[in-house]
């Protein structure tokens, strides 16, 4: 299993040794999934022989002006893509509506039953409709790095050593022993 050279710089509670000079260390490097981390001193992530830290721009406008984008275009892009999202958004309310309006319809076979139950199913929309609001995800905050090759190189060298170390461990006990009689 491989893993892309982009690390994240995060601060953890307790001090381990550095992958460089051994000393304390609570910042680590580590991939969006955790496969693989890296304790390292704030002062190595300066070294352009040990890590660079990735570009900070959130727009992405960065990457495409290194790709030859116009700002025009990318201005443009970007207003067809605003369009589309407002266009999804009232098709969902227009769902919503026709929606609500079947629940109205329910509601009103209930209510004729018995009174509070469609009171307490008046109340239940109103917090459906905050919960979307706040299942947004927040934009990660955290320093991205990526390690120079070398280093890179024997972070998977070691990755795979530890793997194959497993898989070994795994088959060792289905093989079959060596035989143990004598030669007749």
């Amino acid at each position: 299993m491989s893993f892309t050279n982009l690390y994240y710089k995060r601060a953890v509670g307790t001090p381990k040794a550095c992958y460089v000079c051994h000393k304390p260390t609570t910042t680590v490097l580590a991939t969006i999934n955790t496969v693989d981390f890296i304790y390292t001193c704030d002062g190595h992530l300066t070294d352009p022989g040990f890590a660079s830290q990735v570009g900070e721009s959130t727009d992405g406008t960065s990457g495409a002006r290194k790709l030859g984008v116009s700002p025009e275009e990318i201005a443009k892009v970007k207003e067809e893509w605003e369009e589309r999202q407002r266009k999804k958004k009232e098709k969902e309310k227009e769902k919503e509506k026709t929606e609500d309006k079947d629940k109205g319809k329910e509601k009103e076979d209930t209510g004729k039953e018995d009174d509070k139950p469609g009171k307490s199913k008046s109340t239940s929309p109103s917090p459906s409709a905050a919960a979307p609001a706040a299942s947004t995800p927040a934009a990660p905050t955290h320093q991205r790095y990526t390690l120079h090759r070398n280093i890179f190189a024997l972070r998977q060298t070691e990755h795979r050593r530890r793997r194959q170390t497993a898989q070994v461990k795994e088959l060792a006990p289905r093989l079959p022993g060596a035989p143990r009689g004598g030669v007749a």
